[in-house]
């Protein structure tokens, strides 16, 4: 299956915890005949893994700085768009 899916990176970031390190992951997905989806992915928090889909770029793209708030804490945790 994800041999046939085509990812489109949006926005990578890594950040570092005292329990370790989170990762997040922004990418449109395309599957071989299909339209783009678009998929936020968080590792290496308890709750993981953790993911939020977005329906266009745009809400892709502050969805992601969205998320790296609310893990910041300067925020609260996103809603998909």
């Amino acid at each position: 299956m994800l041999d046939s899916l085509t990812l489109y990176p949006i926005a990578d970031d890594v950040l570092f915890a005292p329990g370790g390190k989170v990762v997040v992951r922004t990418y449109g997905v395309a599957p071989a005949h299909g339209s783009i989806s678009y998929r936020t992915w968080v590792t290496g928090i308890r709750d993981q893994p953790r993911y939020w889909h977005w329906g266009h770029f745009e809400d892709a793209a502050s969805g992601h700085r969205r998320v790296l708030e609310w893990l910041t804490g300067r925020g609260p945790q996103p809603v998909p768009a």
